[in-house]
Parts: C-alpha cells; sequence; structure tokens
C-alpha cells in the first residue's frame, strides 16, 4: 500500500483532486474522476494478471480459473477495501464541496470507492507510466489477491452450475438491511422454485449472495 500512496501523493495537484471528483460536484463530467476510473480498471486488471501469470501452473490454471481468482482480486469489494486502507473516504470528505449528509454517505459507498481507487490508479499510470504504477497495483491490492489464491471460488456459479444438472434455477432475494445508510449489512435468501436453500449476510448484496451460495453447497454436500 505504501507504494501506492506515494505514488499518489506525488500527484500533481490538479490531477489528484480530479481523481476523486465525483461527478455531482462539478459543472462539468469530464472533471469527474469517471474517464480515469475506465482507464484505471484495465490497468488494475492488466497489473494483477501480470502477477499471477508466472505463478499459478499452466495445466491447472486455464483461462477460466485466471478468470475467476482475478475476478475475486480486484471486485468492487476488493477496492473498496484498498480504498479505505489509503484513505480515500477522508480524501474526498476534504475535498467535498458541501458537508452534507447526503456526501458523506456517498463517500463510503463501494460502488463510488471502487471507481476512485480505479481512478487512482489511472491518474498514476499517466503521471508515472505503467512500470512504476503496476508494482504499486499489485502492492496495494496484495492481501486481496492472496485471499482470491486461498479461495478462488465463485460460489455462485458452482451452485448453478450444480442445479442447472436438474434443470433448476436458482434466485436471490433480499431479506433484510441493518445499519446506517453508509455501512449496511444485507442478509440474502438463496431460493429454487420459491423454496428456500439458504441464508446468508455480507456488507454488500454480491457478497451476501455469495454467502448464500456457500451455505447452499454446503447443504447439498457439494461445497468446493
Amino acid at each position: 500500500m505504501d507504494q501506492l500512496r506515494e505514488l499518489y501523493e506525488s500527484l500533481p495537484d490538479d490531477i489528484a483532486r480530479h481523481a476523486l471528483t465525483h461527478a455531482s460536484w462539478t459543472d462539468r463530467r469530464a472533471d469527474s474522476y469517471e474517464r480515469l476510473a475506465f482507464l484505471g480498471d484495465s490497468v488494475l486488471g492488466l497489473a494483477v494478471t501480470t502477477h499471477l501469470w508466472p505463478l499459478l501452473d499452466e495445466e491447472q490454471f486455464g483461462a477460466g480459473r485466471l478468470t475467476k481468482i482475478r475476478a475475486h482480486a480486484v471486485s468492487g469489494r476488493s477496492c473498496r477495501v484498498v480504498a479505505e486502507r489509503l484513505q480515500i473516504p477522508e480524501r474526498m470528505t476534504a475535498l467535498s464541496p458541501e458537508n452534507t449528509p447526503a456526501n458523506a454517505q456517498l463517500v463510503k459507498t463501494e460502488r463510488v470507492l471502487a471507481s476512485v481507487i480505479e481512478a487512482v490508479i489511472g491518474a498514476c499510470y499517466l503521471e508515472f507510466g505503467y512500470e512504476r504504477t503496476a508494482p504499486a497495483v499489485v502492492d496495494a491490492f496484495g492481501p486481496e489477491i492472496e485471499r482470491a489464491l486461498e479461495e478462488p471460488t465463485d460460489y455462485k456459479s458452482v451452485l448453478q452450475e450444480r442445479l442447472a444438472q436438474r434443470g433448476q434455477v436458482v434466485a436471490y432475494e433480499v431479506t433484510a438491511e441493518q445499519g446506517l445508510p453508509h455501512d449496511r449489512t444485507f442478509e440474502v435468501a438463496a431460493r429454487v422454485d420459491g423454496e428456500e436453500l439458504a441464508r446468508g449476510s455480507g456488507k454488500s448484496k454480491k457478497d451476501a449472495e455469495q454467502a448464500a451460495a456457500a451455505v447452499a453447497l454446503d447443504g447439498l454436500g457439494s461445497r468446493g
């Protein structure tokens, strides 16, 4: 994380500010972080893929497994965690044009934080090039990459593949939400033909769905 923090803090003030500016905070959408996030998403994906490529045996890790591991490592949840470690919410709050509850909530949402960390990566790429930015990205996402390698399973996909063999389709429904708007916990039920298989919870709907799918697979005796 120190490498990416140092690169970000070395950016010219205008570029650093651009990477943190939400579209609702400016009259010109082009002055928001959106285009930088588009660029940073590609840099993030390439940096992590290049890092994973020599680590994983080609016989065991084909394109499908590599895709799932990378998706886990750079998911919205992973990007949010990295953004929080880089103190993005606090940095955005300092730049917010108004100290309102809406803006306070905005800078803590997973969607915004994921886009902003991608924008930061995009800004660093433009200013310092790929050779300096890629190692900083891998360093920042190190814990998330390790977690993806340790538990790369996409439980929703595994569950659906299992059920498809029976001609069934799983559906997910949010059954409860708890906590403040910026710190919610979701509870989700996994159902087949209206019958509940399992429930799971998480800080995002996607995490809760994965948790419910994992529990459902436990019940089917096929987790992992």
